[in-house]
């Protein structure tokens, strides 16, 4: 999440643009984009999440395969910015796997869910983007890592105020995309 957050602005702040003019920057940033949201986090739950028995290429064959989906899509973003469909978010959604310790087989339907959902109208929140409530989206998300960051490098009994955190800043994002998607059906 943080290079995403930062790779653009860096290679606008060093005009990366004029020293190298015959580079494409945002094909390189749906490259690393696809690397780090998708290929890298499908590794990582082939590798430490564990998943029914014989199932693992299967899922890791669905997270590629609607994640580049969702890189195509040339509707990726709403006007409002606003991601359209599941945003291949799945580095988060290997946080939540690895967090959550779920069994296998609620983890291979959460994978299936999730790519289904790349291909609806659901809308996702972008934290830095979105601009309704973009303080609170950012204060939210820092919220979020910084508990996400605890759960995983910490004890479980040294965790009861980041789960609390955590869990309060995942209800919200829940809440701010059920909002938005329920906003669109209603106009």
């Amino acid at each position: 999440m943080m290079v995403d957050g930062f790779d653009g602005t860096l290679a606008r702040k060093y005009e990366v643009k004029a020293v190298l003019p015959n580079f494409d920057g945002s094909t390189l940033d749906m490259v690393i984009d696809y690397l780090t949201w998708a290929f890298i986090p499908a590794l990582f739950i082939y590798y430490f999440i564990e998943l029914p028995p014989n199932f693992a290429l299967l899922a890791v064959f669905i997270i590629l395969l609607s994640s580049m989906f969702c890189f195509c899509n040339t509707n990726m973003k709403s006007q409002d910015n606003y991601f359209v469909g599941f945003p291949a978010a799945w580095n988060i959604a290997a946080a939540y796997f690895y967090i959550l310790d779920l069994p296998p087989y609620i983890t291979l339907a959460t994978i299936i869910f999730l790519a289904i959902l790349t291909v609806t109208r659901m809308k996702f929140l972008h934290p830095f983007r979105v601009r309704f409530f973009m303080p609170l989206n950012i204060a939210v998300t820092l919220v979020w890592c910084a508990c996400a960051t605890s759960l995983i490098l910490s004890s479980p009994e040294h965790t009861a105020w980041a789960l609390w955190g955590w869990g309060l800043a995942s209800v919200y994002f829940i809440g701010m995309c059920l909002w938005r998607t329920a906003q669109e059906w209603f106009d």
